[in-house]
């Protein structure tokens, strides 16, 4: 090994040249480094970061040698199998068939925890004095990838703090009860994949649409802000959507729509709304039990 450089004639030049009244906490830093003249070949990476590669056929020493770990003969040593490959008989899965299958109705919502979203008003990503939308969202990278919506979660809800006012596509009812033990307010209004994407680029208005009155504080309420965007915000169709949106336990934006006293079904009827219609009985005259045989 080559030997260590030496700074013994820069250490005493400095300590000649030093003047008495410096203190001693500030030669370490006067003083250059001492290394070792092979630093170099002594560079090395991380345990676990590189990895070897095997060298295949290079005798029976190394383990891996002759058959290279394939084995004698046969089709898995000359080619690639497919995993479910049974030799050629009918495959499994027509034999067995396949079990379940792939609902097309179901919607892949992105959940969001409050311990995240309050994770990001801390770091000042996110501004809890104004709604917070899937926009604001998107663009702080508190989510990505959004498909069909944003579910609110309440996992962390102890470490809210924050009134906040969030504006989701669906929302648990322990993360409503926690953001609105805090101050704050839960919004659930009806969003498409395409409106999505229209939101994130602003080509869209985030909360407001057609049928939507929706108040949140620290909105801006100057003109009508649905003429600002060149598409408007869809609302819901389906009977499904619209008796979720429908529903003031769900925090729905159309719960406005719903009579004191009625449910947000559109189909079953609140009990005693409905109007009973008694049916005429026709009664009987004597002439016609008169005609009777018997």
């Amino acid at each position: 090994m080559p030997p260590a450089i030496k700074s013994a004639l820069h250490v005493s030049y400095l300590s000649a040249s030093l003047p008495c009244r410096t203190s001693p906490v500030f030669l370490p830093f006067l003083y250059p480094q001492q290394r070792s003249a092979s630093i170099l070949s002594a560079i090395s990476d991380n345990a676990g970061a590189y990895h070897k590669k095997i060298r295949r056929g290079r005798g029976p020493s190394s383990g891996k040698g002759k058959t290279s770990g394939r084995g004698h003969g046969g089709q898995k040593q000359h080619g690639k199998v497919p995993r479910d490959f049974t030799g050629g008989q009918t495959p499994d899965h027509i034999v067995h068939g396949t079990r379940g299958f792939n609902n097309v109705f179901s919607l892949e919502m992105r959940p969001l925890n409050l311990e995240r979203v309050q994770s990001w008003v801390n770091q000042g990503r996110l501004n809890p004095s104004r709604p917070i939308t899937i926009r604001e969202l998107a663009k702080s990278r508190c989510v990505s990838q959004v498909k069909d919506g944003v579910q609110l979660l309440a996992k962390g809800s102890e470490t809210l703090t924050s009134p906040l006012h969030i504006v989701a596509s669906r929302a648990s009812a322990s993360a409503i009860a926690a953001v609105e033990a805090a101050g704050g307010s839960v919004t659930t209004r009806y969003y498409t994949s395409k409106s999505i994407r229209n939101i994130i680029k602003g080509r869209t208005d985030p909360i407001h649409s057609l049928q939507s009155q929706i108040t949140i504080p620290g909105q801006q309420q100057e003109g009508d802000r649905r003429k600002e965007y060149p598409f408007r915000l869809p609302d819901p169709a389906s009977r499904k959507d619209i008796e979720y949106y429908r529903d003031p336990a769900h925090r729905g934006y159309l719960n406005y729509q719903l009579e004191e006293g009625h449910g947000p079904s559109l189909f079953f009827k609140t009990p005693g709304t409905g109007k009973f219609v008694a049916k005429a009985v026709k009664k009987r005259t004597a002439s016609a039990v008169e005609n009777r045989i018997w």
